[in-house]
Order: structure tokens, then C-alpha cells, then sequence
């Protein structure tokens, strides 16, 4: 029997559980790790709740999680409740699927201003994660800065714009949306410290701007490349670079029809933040130079007004004791998957915050042949190990509440159930009303 340790239930971890399953068939038990009592990762917290049809492969994973040799263990943090030592005694791999939850800091001076969150925790904050639910941004003031150029900044600045019939059939929670349909923010600057052709941002998530009832998208023609140049990019990032040569051709009058404008600020760098406990007021920027590819300062500097600033720049994976960790690349420090002999990580907990949805199921499927191998070669050890019956053992010594995947079914029933008119779930915020639901 080949016992599999998964830490994460998000895409990375159960396609992981995926691909064990497949691998090695009945012979494997894999018990799915989180320190939520909630499966599914960034499906659920991180996937913009507008974007229901994305959302949708969670369908997959249940597919997988309700298979007699996968089981969910949810409500148990790893490093705190249980040791990476003491797993690696129970199963025969420990595999790090935990994601990257964490902002990347920009550095600058400022950063501590009221009212300038990472997009880590402003996303978390309208999705309902647990972490994030008292976030309270201040969203009175009449401009707010989003600083990146990849869809996260996207969602972010789409989020802030649509009216509240525009969030029908969205599962963001209530909190979010009551505070969102108070906002008086006017205008949102894109920042970003490249230009149009090294964009981030996908075609479909940059149309959606364009449909927006009381959102304008604005992009100052002087930005744009020569049209001929478009020719060089790949299709994808061409057909984005058209819909922002779109938005430069919207004419003054449907600017003026619509009272929010979302503005792209290209060759933009931010070098510093100003303002005060009580909040952000601007945004110091330099204009930059681009060349093969890299932004370059220019030495001119401009300020930008903020009254809420979101930085949408990247993210870290959370360390976890026991396990090297390379700390500039912030994932786990790995070869190709493999940490030490019986760790092993995949997803962003190994490349870092890249790729699609998609790009973890490849990266599962790796993992579990590397694992395989190293069973194959020995360098696993050939000790029988007690996998979930050993773990079961410890739960009931430490008296760890464990949350199965028949409890989140319950749980999941009740936000169901409590949803608004219009929205698929009312998402509980707090970690105990999920745990009562339970019961």
C-alpha cells in the first residue's frame, strides 16, 4: 500500500490525488491536507466570484475527493498541529501543495499608509477567506490605484466597478458587496511599469472591462506601439493588445455617459506611497523606459491621487518548519518537485505564482511519477508505514478537530442555503460557523 500525504486541497493537491489515483490505483491512500475546514484552495478564495464557470472545476476535484482511497482532512495545520517529521514517520510521501497565500511587499516607503492592501488579502477580503474577512478597506475616498498589470489587477479594478446588479449570480460574500454598493470610488489607475506589448493580462478578462454598465476603460493612444508591431506577439497577447487599442478608440462621449473611468497608466513606475495612519493620499511614480523587455527609471516623476491602493505584483508561498525554503524565490526550495528524500512540492508551492489553473494538473501528474521512481529505486525505504490509520491514531491523542469531506458537504449545504437571491452561496467567513454548520 503506498501511503500519500497531499498538504492543500486546492488545484495543485488534488490533481496530485489525482494522478496517485491513477498511478498506482486501489494500492494508494492519499489523505488531503488543509488547515481550512473548507476544500479547494484558491478555486474558492482566490477565483474572482464572478467567475463562476472557472469555479466550475471544483466539480472535478469532488469527483476525486469522494474516491474510497482519497480522503479530505481538513481543519489541521501542518507545521503547528502535525510536523512534517511526524507525517514522513506516518505515509510514505509528503507532498506541499499549500499554494502561495502571501503579497509580495513592494519595499517602498509608505507601504504602511493606511488603506493599501495586497491583492493576496483585498481578494480574500471580497471572497470570503477567513483570514481576510475584517479587512474593511475604506472605499469613501473617490480614487483608487491598482498597481500590476496581470488579471489579478484585472479582477481587482472589474470588482470595484460593477454595480450590484451587475454581481448577480456571483458568490461574493455580503460584507463585500454591502460595502462595495457604498463606494464613491470614481476613478481606478492601472499602474504598471511596462508597456502595452508586456502585459500580463489574458483577452477574455480584458474584454470584460469593455462590457462593464457604469465603467469606462481608457488608454492614452500615445502608449500604444506602432499597430505593425503587433504582428511580432503571440496570439494571445495580440488579441489582448487590441482590445486596449479598443479602449483608446472609445470616444469622449460614452467616457462621459459612464461616472467610473478605468485609466491604464503604462511605463509607470511606483517609487513611493504618501499619507498617513489614516490613510493613503498618493501614489509617487516615475516614468520608465522600456528596452528589450525591462523598465528602466526615466528620472521624471509624477504623483498620482489614492485614496485605496491595491498592489497586484505577486505572491509567497507560507514557509513551513522542517522544509528548505528559498526565501528570493519565495516557494519551497526544490529540484524539479523533489525537496529531501520523502518532501516533495508542486504548484506554486514549487515554481512560484505562474500558470493557469490548468498548469497544475501536469505538475501533479510529474510529481507523482517522481515519486513513483523513488519508491521503485529505494530511495524512499522500503519500512511499511501506517498512512491515515496512524495519523487517526495521533488526531485522537492531540484531540484535533478533523473535518471530512461528508462535514464540508454540510457545511456547504448551509451556504447554500443561505444565499441571496441570484448567487449560487452565502459563504461563511469565520472558521467556527463553519465548524457549527458541521454540527
Amino acid at each position: 500500500m503506498r501511503h500519500i500525504a497531499i498538504i492543500g486541497s486546492g488545484p495543485a493537491g488534488y490533481y496530485t490525488a489525482e494522478a496517485a489515483q491513477k498511478h498506482w490505483g486501489d494500492d494508494a491512500r492519499v489523505d488531503v491536507f488543509d488547515m481550512l475546514p473548507v476544500p479547494y484552495g484558491l478555486i474558492r478564495t482566490g477565483v474572482a466570484p464572478d467567475h463562476q464557470s472557472i469555479k466550475g472545476v471544483s466539480r472535478r476535484y469532488e469527483k476525486v475527493a469522494l474516491s474510497d482511497n482519497v480522503r479530505f482532512v481538513g481543519n489541521v495545520k501542518v507545521g503547528e498541529d502535525v510536523t512534517i517529521p511526524e507525517l514522513l514517520e506516518l505515509y510514505d510521501a509528503v507532498v506541499l501543495a499549500t499554494g502561495a497565500p502571501h503579497d509580495r511587499s513592494l519595499g517602498l516607503d509608505g507601504e504602511d499608509c493606511g488603506n493599501i492592501f495586497g491583492s493576496a488579502a483585498f481578494v480574500g477580503w471580497y471572497n470570503g477567506h477567513p483570514q481576510f474577512a475584517d479587512l474593511d478597506p475604506d472605499l469613501a475616498g473617490g480614487h483608487a490605484v491598482v498597481i500590476g498589470m496581470g488579471n489579478v489587477a484585472l479582477d481587482v479594478a472589474r470588482i470595484l466597478s460593477k454595480t450590484e446588479a451587475e454581481f448577480e449570480g456571483a458568490d461574493i460574500v455580503a460584507h463585500a458587496l454591502d460595502a462595495l454598493k457604498g463606494s464613491k470610488i470614481k476613478k481606478i489607475t492601472v499602474l504598471g511599469r511596462r508597456g502595452p506589448h508586456q502585459i500580463m493580462m489574458t483577452p477574455k478578462e480584458l474584454g470584460e472591462l469593455a462590457e462593464l454598465q457604469r465603467a469606462s476603460p481608457r488608454v492614452d493612444k500615445a502608449d500604444l506601439p506602432d499597430e505593425a508591431e503587433d504582428a511580432l506577439l503571440e496570439p494571445g497577447l495580440r488579441k489582448s493588445v487590441t482590445h486596449l487599442r479598443s479602449f483608446a478608440a472609445i470616444p469622449e462621449a460614452i467616457h462621459a455617459d459612464k461616472p467610473i473611468e478605468v485609466e491604464f497608466d503604462f511605463f509607470a513606475n511606483p517609487v513611493a506611497f504618501e499619507g498617513d495612519d489614516g490613510g493613503v493620499r498618493k501614489v509617487k511614480v516615475e516614468s520608465t523606459e522600456v528596452s528589450a523587455g525591462r523598465a528602466t527609471g526615466s528620472g521624471e516623476f509624477y504623483d498620482v491621487p489614492a485614496d485605496l491602493v491595491v498592489t497586484c505584483i505577486g505572491y509567497r508561498t507560507s514557509p513551513i518548519p522542517d522544509v528548505p525554503f528559498d526565501e528570493r524565490a519565495g516557494r519551497f526550495a526544490n529540484d524539479e518537485g523533489r525537496i529531501l528524500p520523502g518532501i516533495y512540492c508542486v504548484g506554486w508551492a514549487r515554481r512560484g505564482p505562474s500558470g493557469t489553473i490548468g498548469t497544475n494538473r501536469p505538475d501533479g501528474y510529474g510529481v507523482v511519477e517522481k515519486i513513483g521512481e523513488d519508491m521503485d529505486s529505494g530511495v524512499l525505504g522500503r519500512a511499511a508505514k501506517r498512512g491515515r490509520e496512524g495519523f487517526d491514531a495521533l488526531a485522537a491523542e492531540r484531540g484535533l478537530d478533523v473535518v471530512t469531506f461528508r462535514d464540508w458537504k454540510k457545511i456547504e449545504e448551509a451556504e447554500e442555503q443561505a444565499a441571496r437571491e441570484g448567487a449560487p452561496r452565502e459563504k461563511f467567513v469565520d472558521i467556527e460557523a463553519m465548524i457549527r454548520a458541521r454540527d
